[in-house]
């Protein structure tokens, strides 16, 4: 017969088991009714074409749109690769850029007000006027004409949520570093930039399913029978519809995967962070 501190140490061995299993059921739980709710409309959906009798061209079923998308699967991965080059490579710039050009309106005053009604304006301008200049500029084909719209577009929202996470710093912080005579940029990296860190999580979320728009919007406009957006007007055109239908299912996957990998990589970059441990809980 086992002892009592052994019992203890026994139940303390299945506690972690325990604790993942329930886990797991309360996120079997909380995902059950959106994937219910999902599979409900896609029936109803199904339902409502084959009971009114819809013209395919009108909107194609389900069955028929999920025909073409397996029918044509290799093609998919391609252009799903394509423009997804080109929405994380323009990504990357505006991003990048946003930081930058933050990092330096947090630092000078005046390069906040010289910066900042320019970033404004860039943001103000439509992705359909961007595009023709940009496939000027860089040519119809080059997928960097594309890139160069998704930077247009994720700049702006970078650049304001990064400065304000850099300046919406506690005082006594601040003070604190003063304080002890801390030199601005080391204020800048144990401060400020920590600080701005769920700022730029939040900006990257935002950006991430920004940027796969522009891209497919840029090339609207033109560019290779590889790219989601030329596939799909061209599809339409041709009153293929539930080919065109399939492609926006290659849309949908890229910007859901492209969100879900911001969201793993901000876990891993600050678990600390008040909003990550509420999903974890």
């Amino acid at each position: 017969m086992a002892s009592p501190v052994e019992k203890t140490y026994s139940d303390r061995q299945k506690a972690p088991s325990d604790t993942t299993r329930v886990s797991w059921l309360e996120r079997v739980r909380y995902y059950l009714p959106t994937a219910l709710i999902f599979v409900a409309v896609l029936l109803l959906w199904e339902g409502l074409v084959r009971g009114l009798d819809i013209k395919q061209f009108i909107l194609p079923a389900p069955s028929a749109i999920l025909d073409a998308f397996m029918g044509s699967l290799a093609q998919m991965v391609n252009l799903g690769i394509y423009t997804g080059t080109e929405a994380l490579g323009g990504f990357i710039i505006g991003c990048a850029l946003g930081i930058g050009v933050s990092l330096a309106t947090s630092r000078w005053t005046t390069a906040r007000e010289t910066l900042l009604p320019l970033a404004i304006a860039a943001n103000s301008v439509p992705i359909i006027a961007f595009a023709p200049v940009m496939n000027n500029w860089f040519g119809v084909s080059n997928q960097f004409s594309k890139m160069a719209i998704v930077a247009v577009i994720t700049f702006f929202p970078m650049m304001i949520n990064m400065t304000r996470g850099l300046t919406l710093v506690d005082p006594s912080a601040l003070e604190l570093m003063r304080s002890y005579a801390v030199s601005e940029w080391k204020t800048l990296r144990e401060v400020r930039i920590p600080n701005s860190l769920p700022y730029m999580f939040n900006a990257f979320k935002v950006c991430s399913t920004l940027a796969l728009i522009g891209a497919v919007v840029g090339e609207f406009f033109g560019g290779t029978r590889d790219a989601l957006g030329v596939y799909i007007t061209q599809e339409a055109a041709q009153f293929r519809f539930q080919n065109s239908w399939a492609a926006i299912i290659i849309a949908c996957i890229l910007g859901i995967g492209f969100y879900l990998l911001i969201v793993a990589l901000e876990r891993l970059v600050i678990p600390w962070h008040a909003s990550v441990r509420k999903t974890e809980e």
